[in-house]
């Protein structure tokens, strides 16, 4: 018998995470110079990172041999004295994608499931199945998270709920009291994962803070990323903040060392760079403004986003999806953005915020293969 059918089932049964193409690899395909190559597909600050945290870095470099603080003192501290949290109530983690994964590792199992919205975050079908538990996913509701209906979704064997919030692939957005009526109906039995990786980017209007609920409410946990506004995408570094019984049980199963020295040292300086987040939020706000004038120029309808991309419809073509088949006409101009038809969306394309010149870039090239 082959060795690999020892594996349970449902971890052979895994569809691996896609991420974004790489520069580099887009280079090597289509022999194409990296410097001119435009990538808007991932999510990433186009103004790169905060100075603090790069001289945080330079800093650390020297204690490279020793291991990390496997505790992460120095950032839960700054974390603490942000959010006005105890420290005992934050998790690091490698990414909050990793945070994702410890509430799933200490709350999922066979047997229990885990409701979650159509056009989510692929980390949330990939966690719950490597646990053997059961995904029970709600429809979007023009396609963002109808949270009446995942209430009603929740069974017995529940034992999670991920809201995304901006929504990643689709920017959408659940205002406060929405967020909150939600919270208060649901068993306090189930854990509230809500993934706040975007936040920053929410425009003032919109802003609420999560963070205040977390007295009232013991089952919910708040995951935020110091890979999108803060641009320390490629160190992996993001958190969790939650009740202490919680964290405690997070902890648990969460990796020695699970954070690197550069990423810790990176994170805590970054978090004090307000002039660069503010930075990054105007430059934000205003491409986003820039591509939809330049959707609606080229009569593309465009999901509004509260985050720092933009989801694109394609046309069909005698009823045939195009999306791909634009996806790969941007590559061959040297522009990446992010195909979602993985996300159920097979007529859209993800387009991440750029500099204003990347922007140009990426219409005038969608201006140039739409036209054929």
């Amino acid at each position: 018998m082959d060795i690999c059918e020892q594996s349970p089932h449902y971890i052979r049964a895994i569809a691996p995470y896609e991420p974004g193409k790489p520069i580099s690899e887009l280079a090597r395909e289509y022999g194409l110079d990296e410097s001119r190559i435009i990538k808007l597909a991932s999510n990433e600050n186009p103004l790169g990172f905060s100075p603090l945290a790069k001289a945080a870095i330079e800093r650390a470099l020297a204690e490279l041999p020793r291991y990390p603080d496997g505790n992460a003192f120095g950032l839960k501290a700054a974390l603490a004295r942000r959010y006005g949290r105890p420290a005992e109530t934050i998790v690091i983690g490698n990414g909050s994608n990793d945070v994702l994964e410890l509430a799933a590792s200490a709350f999922l199992a066979p047997g229990r499931a885990a409701v979650y919205s159509q056009h989510a975050f692929a980390v949330y079908p990939l966690a719950t199945q490597a646990r053997g538990a059961r995904s029970i996913v709600v429809p979007a509701r023009d396609f963002g998270h109808d949270l009446p209906a995942m209430l009603a979704a929740i069974t017995p064997e529940t034992r999670v709920v991920f809201v995304a919030n901006p929504n990643n692939p689709t920017g959408t957005f659940v205002d406060a009291a929405t967020m909150e009526a939600f919270l208060k109906e649901v068993p306090g039995d189930v854990v509230v994962v809500v993934d706040e990786a975007y936040t920053e980017y929410l425009p003032p209007e919109k802003r609420y803070d999560c963070v205040r609920w977390l007295d009232a409410y013991r089952n919910l946990v708040v995951t935020r990323t110091f890979s999108k506004v803060y641009g320390l995408a490629g160190l992996r570094v993001g958190f969790a903040l939650c009740d202490p019984g919680v964290a405690d049980l997070l902890n648990r199963v969460r990796h020695p060392f699970n954070v690197n020295s550069l990423a810790l040292a990176a994170a805590e300086a970054a978090l004090e760079d307000r002039e660069f987040v503010e930075r990054s939020f105007r430059v934000n706000r205003e491409g986003m403004a820039q591509l939809e004038r330049g959707f609606q120029a080229l009569g593309l309808q465009y999901i509004p986003s509260s985050a720092n991309f933009i989801t694109v419809r394609i046309d069909r073509a005698d009823g045939k999806p195009q999306a791909a088949a634009v996806y790969e006409h941007l590559l061959r101009r040297g522009v990446i953005v992010r195909p979602v038809a993985g996300y159920g969306m097979p007529d859209h394309l993800r387009v991440t915020v750029g500099l204003p010149e990347e922007n140009e870039a990426l219409l005038a090239a969608l201006r140039a293969v739409l036209k054929g």
